[in-house]
């Protein structure tokens, strides 16, 4: 972790040294920017809602006064507002308003109020003073936070999302506790860059043209302007955005930057509570690791962050950790294995890149869309797919998913998830290559599209409003390779067959690079292939996890039914390389929810196979506090086997989702002995 000026008076002091003056002074850490504050009274504007409350939440997002010109606190509003639906079901059957939501308290219970919560709020960047990295890092300190009982929650983005990725997560159940949350977009939130009028996202949202911006865009590409002319006159109405094009690999600092957030809210909580120092330019110590929790949560690629950042805490920063369906990769091994129902799973913990691409290839064959025939005939073709009809070739590719470590639990989502993960190998192939935007890796770039799959260009009102309205993930995927020229991906026509196939030529030479080997032939890549390969495996192994906790207490939930990251690869792997490193020490508990999976808004679209799994991460944190507070024990390793609905009508309770169990029924347990992880059935 970078150490910087006064990073020793935000860590414990005996980190430090032993020759500190009994009086230390809250230095700001020298990574930092300009921090801005904003006060927020829980009448008109608030932290957790922007003023909208639970019912605001529910409904559309708001207009602004002017589409071409919207306001940061307008911004703010609609970020909140599109951040919180986006990890949340807000539909009252699915649990909004009476298992979670802004008017169900700390405790659980449900009110009637909007759930509006006073605070104040602190941003800044976090840089090297380049101005390319530009992390964006917030600190949201509730009006209830009690200096006696301090806590801290951190709030790192899921997805690639912006700085409020995680409102609706981790950072509700922290404002609702009177903790101080610390979020980070990890460097790879919000960041919409446009070619043709050179501009790009300022922090608090607005627009700007990057020369003005400098070293305060969140994110330009590195060209000079004869480049981006060039690219702009020869590939119109292309975008870039931060997480793919950044060349950075992002998410090789997701573990530092959380870290980073924890530090900035050490130095805002001093500033605030600390005594002012003798010198009266500065504040004194006053909360320290010692007297305060912080416990590391969030989803997603924010609950892989906080486990990374658990693994690379050396100074005692994190007290414990509680995350949801963690995107996290851990290092390769064969040390430990992992068993459901005592049958051995085939090479769990496989990188995301690589499971990635093969659902890349197989699942538009599953869903039902145009194309989707295309897809299945040219895979038979190329001998990666047996069936004689559709029906068989898309049981087959679903059988080879199995194969790949899919449960069958996924089987019924395969199909939905085939938009996602085409966006998610795309994107990460650009981010661990550290590929420049104009290299069109495997033939694909991203743009705005049309009702026939052409680029087109994004509006002024769509530019103004693109911090609010972007998830960091932006636009379409487009094939440049196609024949006939550049289309949306699933209107492509490869070259190879002359089939309108969803670009397949483009999927297979991704599933190349995350081999090394051709798709089809298996022959080793040659040239600038083989050399692309290189680099994105290089950097798929700058992110790999330890699954060494340092002794931490931590508890992981996952859905049974996550289709987008499977449990084999990502949390039993996990558990896995953690029973390698810490053995007989580890304090990591691991809790598989049956008919949970990675969206939460499928259990509104899908009732009869899907249950909210957010209402267990809710759980995984009061027990964590709990522990850490009282000295709870920490519920044991187990399966929560929950009950679907009839249909979407129907008021999901807690008949639906159980509790974790404090004392699980032996067929509930999941049990580490030694190295090998027993889930059962």
């Amino acid at each position: 972790m970078r150490t910087g000026t006064g990073l020793c008076t935000v860590l414990l002091l005996s980190a430090c040294g032993s020759n500190h003056a009994p009086e230390e002074l809250n230095q700001m850490p020298s990574y930092l920017g300009t921090i801005t504050r904003a006060d927020y009274d829980g009448k008109s504007n608030d932290l957790l809602t922007a003023g909208l409350g639970k019912t605001g939440l529910a409904a559309a997002a708001p207009a602004y006064a002017n589409a071409e010109s919207p306001t940061p606190l307008e911004l703010r509003r609609n970020a909140i507002h599109a951040n919180y639906r986006a990890v949340l079901d807000i539909a009252a059957n699915s649990g909004y308003g009476t298992l979670y939501g802004p008017n169900v308290d700390a405790a659980g219970n449900a009110g009637s109020g909007e759930g509006l919560i006073a605070g104040s709020e602190y941003i800044a960047y976090a840089d090297d003073g380049t101005g390319k990295k530009n992390v964006t890092l917030m600190v949201q300190v509730p009006a209830s936070f009690d200096p006696d009982r301090a806590c801290i929650v951190t709030g790192t983005s899921s997805g690639s999302r912006g700085i409020y990725g995680a409102i609706g997560s981790s950072g509700e159940w922290g404002l609702k506790k009177g903790c101080a949350v610390a979020y980070a977009d990890k460097g790879s939130g919000t960041g919409l860059y446009v070619f043709e009028d050179d501009s790009v996202n300022l922090q608090n949202g607005v627009r700007a043209g990057r020369v003005a911006a400098g070293k305060n865009a969140q994110f330009a590409p590195d060209l000079s302007d004869a480049e981006r002319q060039a690219w702009a006159a020869a590939n119109p109405n292309r975008i870039a955005f931060k997480h793919a094009h950044s060349q950075q690999n992002p998410e090789k600092d997701w573990g530092k930057v959380t870290l980073q957030a924890i530090e900035l809210a050490y130095y805002v909580l001093n500033e605030r509570y600390g005594v002012l120092a003798r010198d009266g330019s500065s504040h004194l110590l006053r909360l320290t690791p010692k007297n305060t929790i912080t416990i590391a949560s969030s989803i997603s690629n924010g609950g892989g962050s906080a486990l990374l950042a658990a693994e690379q805490d050396t100074r005692g920063l994190i007290s414990g950790v509680a995350v949801s369906e963690p995107q996290v990769q851990p290092a390769p091994s064969t040390a430990y294995s992992v068993r459901q129902g005592g049958v051995v799973v085939s090479g769990p913990g496989r990188a995301l890149f690589d499971y990635a691409t093969y659902a890349a290839l197989y699942q538009p064959c599953i869903a039902s869309v145009a194309g989707s025939a295309g897809r299945c005939t040219a895979l038979v073709a190329k001998g990666l797919l047996s069936g004689t009809d559709l029906a068989q070739q898309q049981a087959d590719a679903k059988r080879r998913l199995q194969a790949y470590g899919w449960l069958a639990d996924s089987d019924p989502l395969q199909a939905a998830h085939a938009g996602t993960n085409i966006l998610v190998a795309v994107t990460y192939a650009y981010a661990y290559g550290k590929f420049s935007v104009t290299d069109k890796v495997c033939g694909f770039s991203f743009a705005q599209t049309d009702g026939t799959g052409n680029p087109i260009a994004y509006t002024s009102a769509q530019k103004a409003a693109s911090f609010a309205a972007q998830n960091g993930i932006l636009g379409n995927v487009v094939y440049e390779n196609s024949v006939g020229g550049a289309k949306v991906y699933t209107a492509g026509v490869s070259p190879s067959n002359g089939l309108a196939d969803q670009s397949l030529d483009g999927f297979l030479c991704l599933r190349s690079l995350a081999t090394g080997r051709d798709s089809v032939s298996g022959t080793a890549l040659q040239g600038t292939l083989a050399a692309q390969s290189v680099r994105v495996r290089a950097g798929v192994a700058e992110v790999q996890a330890t699954a060494k906790l340092n002794g931490k207490p931590a508890i992981i939930v996952h859905g049974r039914s996550d289709t987008l990251i499977p449990v084999n690869h990502a949390s039993r792997a996990y558990v896995g390389l953690n029973a390698v490193g810490e053995g007989a020490g580890s304090k990591l508990r691991y809790i598989e929810v049956t008919h949970a999976n990675h969206f939460d808004s499928f259990s509104s679209a899908l009732p009869t196979l899907i249950v909210p799994l957010h209402v267990y991460l809710n759980r995984a944190l009061d027990a964590m506090y709990a522990h850490l507070t009282v000295k709870q024990a920490l519920p044991p390793s187990q399966v929560v086997r929950t009950v679907t609905r009839a249909d979407a009508s129907t008021l999901i309770t807690n008949v639906n989702v159980p509790p974790i169990a404090a004392a699980p029924a032996a067929g509930n347990l999941i049990s580490v002995t030694g190295t090998v992880v027993d889930i059962p059935n």
